[in-house]
């Protein structure tokens, strides 16, 4: 992980149990309850992710029972009264699934976790075969990187190829918080410093104490004088 982009199959899960279209319901919620899991793929015969089968699918079966449907049989409620009469993955699913590649980053991961509100993410290849599971504690396991190798990432990947002098500059890390104190030449590149130090992988938060270097006239004529005011 370290000196590499953090993607989806850095920390996917790859032992993956599936279901299959024809699966039976009591097959579904006996299979859930034994791998601890709240959602599963269902794949087609050729091994492809056609549909996920979550918990909230399953419910329907128990909140709208036999004397409940007619109460509840309104436009609004009419697909999960569907899914209420349903007795196998295929009818069950929620299609079509919402999947990363493993190349995808763990922020676009999160992002599809979030705006499509599910805990888990298929991981498929470019033919749309299973090739893994991503969750939500997946993703945080970047966050469980130690603080000696995040520093040597910001070090090599930030200080050095923006800076070039990376002595010049004090790189720390305390519980995934880096920060950077010292004095650069170019201040113009100290807002960027901090957004790259806050994408190496595992850093939770960066506080960027760099400034400018102190002018020498004698041997920094190029340098502006900060003590000189400003003209009228």
């Amino acid at each position: 992980m370290p000196g590499t982009p953090t993607v989806v199959n850095d920390v996917m899960t790859r032992r993956v149990v599936a279901l299959r279209t024809g699966a039976a319901f009591k097959d579904i919620v006996r299979t859930m309850q034994e791998w601890h899991v709240s959602a599963l793929p269902v794949l087609d015969d050729g091994g492809h992710v056609v549909g996920v089968v979550s918990e909230a699918d399953l419910l329907p079966k128990q909140e709208y029972s036999e004397g409940e449907v007619v109460r509840y049989g309104r436009a609004q409620h009419l697909a999960e009264v569907r899914k209420a009469d349903a007795v196998t993955a295929g009818e069950l699913m929620t299609a079509p699934a919402v999947a990363v590649t493993p190349d995808a980053t763990l922020a676009c991961a999160a992002r599809a976790m979030a705006r499509r509100r599910v805990k888990r993410l298929p991981v498929v290849a470019a033919d749309g075969t299973l090739l893994g599971i991503v969750s939500r504690s997946d993703l945080l396991k970047v966050f469980l990187r130690d603080d000696p190798a995040i520093a040597e990432d910001v070090r090599r990947e930030v200080v050095e190829r923006l800076f070039g002098d990376a002595e010049a500059i004090r790189t720390e890390v305390r519980d995934g918080v880096v920060t950077l104190t010292g004095h650069v030449r170019d201040t113009a590149l100290i807002p960027l410093a901090a957004r790259l130090a806050r994408a190496v992988a595992g850093v939770v938060d960066v506080h960027c104490a760099l400034s400018g270097r102190p002018r020498h006239p004698d041997l920094d004529p190029d340098l502006p004088d900060p003590q000189r005011s400003a003209p009228a």
